[in-house]
């Protein structure tokens, strides 16, 4: 696994949280979907939104394997 790091200052959102906020998605066709899911349980992205790009990014590195 990748280190931890913060990747969501506002709602102290980190790699990991992202991480476990996507498990039991197995299917990777909808990056926006997952961004919502992974948002909904994290609140990332919902303070300044200067993450949504890096968030973007976790969720297709992690999804991508």
């Amino acid at each position: 696994m990748k280190e931890n790091y913060m990747v969501c200052n506002c709602m102290q959102v980190s790699y990991n949280k992202i991480a476990d906020a996507l498990e039991g998605h197995t299917k990777f066709e909808d990056v926006l979907g997952l961004f919502n899911a992974v948002q909904a349980i994290t609140h990332c992205s919902t303070g300044c939104g200067g993450c949504h790009d890096k968030v973007l990014e976790v969720i297709s590195e992690i999804m991508m394997g």
